[in-house]
């Protein structure tokens, strides 16, 4: 008796455990959110980054110059993109997976047309731009680097007292004619003429109007030139705007920056040629607002005939381009980026047809 009392009891513990786990399990089955539940924080995010994208010209610069800052980095914001598709796999998200439709589709529509080549042969003028560097320290193998690219029109910026002389020297026998203004200067296999200064309201100090015009030059960091061409003149302006900085005090800085962009499309909007060329460090890139006044009148050369971003700077590596060839009255037919040289920006250049 026993025995089956034990056995009886046996099959009663082990029912009553077994009823409990298919409760514990239809609970646990009802608690567990589904695959498009799961994830909601991820696809909060992925909306989010989306409409950053999206609305990246909303972005207010009042502060710190935000909207500026986002925009120049505005490519990189794709790379959350891989980020967020892994945690929505692990977190087995429907959700997160929708919502990251709405980044990818912005990002391709902005970008995706840079990731194809779209260069093709033939040019009437190769043209390059190059921020030497005023840290540079072998400006003579730059030069020499930059006269074997055989390029018909140069532009270098950041050109100092002490090198001028090196580049000139090193650039002689590549380019008959050339025209240097403050730290600006223009190589050229062509003829040049009509070489003036061009006013961007460059910061000279508060005793400006007392120094030497020796003094004043050093400021000066623009130029336009007329180059002779088979096909009629060309206005060429070489620039450096102001330089960009981040600081925790003020955020993104860019009112010199800025002001000379506003300047110098100015100055291009004033151009009587209908053929115009604008080599420039421009500390910024052409998606920043600041820009506005200069890319809404002019072509990116790497944008209509690039293969790929471009990037410029730094050299060691390249995250943003903030050295441009824009053009109004002229077709790029290719752009792209030279081999680096001492200085910490890469070269860029581009081929351009009538």
């Amino acid at each position: 008796m026993t025995q089956v009392d034990t056995a009886q009891t046996r099959q009663d513990i082990g029912r009553r455990e077994a009823g409990s786990v298919t409760w514990q399990t239809r609970i646990r089955a009802v608690l567990r959110p589904g695959p498009w539940k799961r994830g909601l924080v991820l696809a909060a995010l992925a909306l989010l980054l989306g409409l950053l994208l999206l609305l990246h010209g909303q972005v207010p610069n009042r502060v710190g110059n935000i909207g500026s800052l986002v925009e120049t980095f505005l490519p990189w914001l794709g790379a959350f993109v891989p980020v967020l598709l892994a945690g929505a796999l692990w977190r087995r998200s429907a959700s997160a997976l929708a919502a990251l439709l709405l980044p990818v589709v912005v990002w391709l529509s902005l970008f995706g047309p840079l990731l194809g080549d779209k260069s093709h042969p033939g040019s009437d003028l190769t043209v390059a731009e190059h921020n030497v560097g005023a840290e540079n320290p072998d400006p003579a193998g730059t030069a020499r680097e930059l006269a074997a690219t055989g390029v018909d029109v140069l532009a270098l910026v950041e050109l100092t007292e002490q090198d001028l002389g090196t580049y000139e020297r090193g650039l002689a026998e590549a380019y008959p004619h050339h025209e240097v203004l403050g730290t600006v200067g223009l190589w050229s296999k062509l003829p040049l003429s009509d070489v003036q200064p061009v006013d961007t309201q460059q910061d000279a100090g508060p005793l400006a109007s007392t120094k030497p015009a020796e003094v004043t030059l050093t400021y000066l960091r623009a130029l336009r030139a007329t180059v002779v061409t088979d096909h009629g003149p060309l206005a060429v302006y070489v620039a450096h705007l102001g330089s960009a900085r981040v600081t925790p005090e003020v955020g993104f800085s860019t009112d010199s920056r800025d002001r000379n962009a506003q300047a110098l499309g100015a100055a291009l909007a004033a151009e009587q040629n209908p053929r115009v060329m604008l080599l420039a460090d421009m500390n910024g890139t052409v998606d920043d607002r600041a820009f506005a006044g200069v890319t809404a009148q002019m072509t990116s050369a790497q944008t209509s005939a690039g293969d790929g971003f471009g990037f410029s700077w730094p050299a060691a590596f390249p995250v943003v381009r903030i050295d441009q060839i824009l053009v109004r009255g002229l077709k790029p037919t290719a752009s792209w980026v030279l081999p680096a040289t001492s200085s910490d920006h890469l070269p860029v250049a581009a081929g351009i047809s009538w």
